[in-house]
């Protein structure tokens, strides 16, 4: 039904019916964690905390209204129970097995929804170790080229959505980190990435081909890894042309989800930085993967941009024009899943004089990344069926979960988390047609 926006547009949101099917390239800690937990929600067994869609309140009107819905019941989303899996991998693990094997969960939860994750099987993989040198498995696709893999890839998803009993489908990337790639002319249209996957050009990763493949069948596609994979103009126009929105890369769960709540409170107070040195240790296979020098390239790029674009150094040279910005993450396997980030800040105050701040986060970081894939696959969703989000492409709303936004050409990133989270919000209520809420005030002292 359509709904008058403050601004005298209209928006309509098509209802949410029927089965949602969410399509894992990766069946590993992240992707087992999520699909685990859903399951356990659904039979009561746990609650889904840090989902904002299934916890989250959202705002409308003054605060003297006292109107604060859940997101879930202010705007249409998909219920859990209406959730369908499948996924790819290198190994041959089914969920339950591939569960065990990453270690996050308790084996006593696990057996409780055994049957169900044992019915969730890896189809086989596009993968090549020229992108992912730590890891191998038996469970790869063979084809002439790349563009046959990507057909392959294109087959499975039609299989999906014959098979599954879905009508909308979500395909979110929960595989390792591939090695550090540039933008480069094979990327810059539809046209020139077509004719380099039958060429077999190497700079189209994986994760492309799986991309390529999601938009190519009007799927919406989220990257949980910083791979380059849809921040290039050829999976824009794709976006676009096939209305299958697309989002940021690489899950905010650990360390700079910490750096995006701190980094914004030093700039508040216009509280110097001279240093922030972060390091990681953590042993699942992401940690194997960020091993090899070339991965970890590209994880360092989404990890180090965050503080340049929230402190904004150009704006604040004697504040921030000097910052010694340093990150490492070190594999260490009897870690797991329960990776530890240790940050030391060094931060400046009142004519000059330094202080410091030490962080040592003992996060668990599939169980921070589990709500952010079932929060984006239930909103990249939703922004599908709202006639007016799913024909721009990038979803610059859902920075919220991303280490790395994506936003349109020329504009930088927000990086804030209190930004982003308004942002998100002033997204859905201008959808439903409610006035957005500024925190001015005024209006309370008249």
């Amino acid at each position: 039904m359509a709904k008058r926006q403050s601004s005298g547009k209209f928006s309509q949101i098509q209802p949410a019916k029927g089965k949602l099917g969410v399509m894992i390239p990766g069946m590993g800690a992240v992707a087992t964690t999520f699909v685990a937990g859903v399951e356990a929600i659904r039979r009561g067994l746990a609650q889904p905390i840090g989902s904002l869609t299934q916890m989250g309140t959202i705002r409308l009107g003054k605060r003297t209204d006292a109107r604060s819905p859940k997101i879930k019941d202010f705007v249409p989303l998909a219920g859990l129970d209406d959730l369908v899996f499948t996924g790819w991998d290198i190994y041959t693990d089914d969920m339950y097995a591939a569960a065990r094997n990453a270690g996050v969960l308790e084996r006593d939860l696990l057996d409780k929804i055994k049957p169900f994750l044992e019915s969730i099987k890896p189809r086989k993989a596009v993968f090549d170790r020229n992108y992912v040198r730590k890891l191998d498995g038996p469970n790869v696709k063979k084809g002439k080229s790349k563009m046959d893999l990507a057909e392959q890839v294109r087959d499975d998803i039609r299989e999906f959505k014959k098979t599954s009993g879905a009508s909308r489908f979500i395909m979110i990337w929960c595989g390792s980190t591939e090695i550090f790639l540039r933008p480069t002319a094979v990327h810059a249209s539809v046209k020139a990435f077509e004719k380099s996957l039958q060429q077999n050009d190497e700079d189209i990763a994986p994760s492309m081909i799986y991309a390529y493949a999601a938009l190519s069948e009007g799927v919406p596609f989220a990257n949980g890894a910083p791979n380059l994979t849809v921040d290039i103009p050829v999976m824009s126009e794709l976006s676009r042309r096939n209305h299958a929105p697309i989002c940021g890369k690489d899950f905010k769960t650990g360390q700079t989800l910490v750096k995006t709540i701190l980094a914004p409170g030093f700039k508040a107070r216009m509280l110097g930085l001279s240093g922030w040195y972060s390091t990681n240790i953590l042993g699942n296979r992401d940690g194997e993967v960020l091993d090899d020098p070339d991965s970890f390239k590209t994880k360092e790029e989404s990890k180090l941009g965050v503080l340049e674009h929230i402190l904004q150094p150009q704006m604040y040279p004697q504040l921030y024009g000097k910052i010694f910005h340093k990150v490492r993450i070190n594999y260490y396997p009897p870690r797991g899943d329960n990776k530890e980030g240790w940050d030391n800040i060094d931060i400046f105050g009142w004519l000059g004089y330094p202080m410091q701040i030490k962080v040592d986060f003992l996060c668990r970081d599939s169980i921070l990344a589990a709500p952010i894939v079932l929060d984006l696959v239930l909103f990249l969703d939703l922004a599908q069926r709202s006639a007016e989000l799913r024909g721009i492409g990038i979803q610059e709303w859902l920075s919220f979960y991303f280490k790395s936004p994506m936003t349109a050409p020329g504009l930088y990133p927000e990086h804030d988390l209190f930004i982003q989270s308004m942002k998100l919000k002033n997204t859905l209520r201008h959808l439903k047609g409610e006035a957005l809420i500024t925190h001015l005030g005024l209006e309370y002292y008249d």
